[in-house]
């Protein structure tokens, strides 16, 4: 029985740190939000049969994490934090934490499957950078 498992990630992004799950094994963990972490959970995940990486737009702070992920060759679908929100209180999970977020993500990437989209151009990224970092420092 050599059937390979295929793997679906979710990440809650928050400033600070990335909370992830993998689904089907429910391995959960969490990492900071950095350029060393972003390339060793990069690293990581080529490592593994991943079908699919999903994360929300979290106005801006998920670009660094996207392009990490992207530049590995890793399929990734930034989706809005409304159809995660549906998907949840559809389920009845109505708690709400960084962990149980980044596991009902995981849980959608599994069961709805949406297209892995390509990251938008690299002017955009790039202005997507410049506007959250703005933000931290006016914050």
């Amino acid at each position: 029985m050599d059937e390979q498992l295929t793997i679906f990630v979710g990440i809650d992004v928050s400033k600070d740190r990335l909370d992830v799950h993998l689904r089907p094994t429910d391995e959960a963990f969490q990492v900071a939000r950095d350029a060393k972490a972003l390339e060793a959970l990069a690293h990581r995940f080529s490592s593994l049969p991943v079908a699919l990486v999903v994360l929300e737009a979290t106005g801006g702070f998920e670009a660094s994490v996207a392009a990490a992920l992207a530049a590995a060759g890793l399929p990734l679908c930034i989706v809005n934090p409304r159809q995660i929100r549906d998907f949840a209180r559809a389920m009845g999970r109505l708690a709400k934490t960084d962990t149980l977020d980044a596991e009902v993500i995981a849980l959608f990437a599994e069961r709805i499957r949406p297209p892995a989209r390509p990251l938008p151009e690299p002017e955009r990224s790039y202005f997507a950078e410049l506007v959250s970092r703005r933000r931290q420092i006016i914050g």
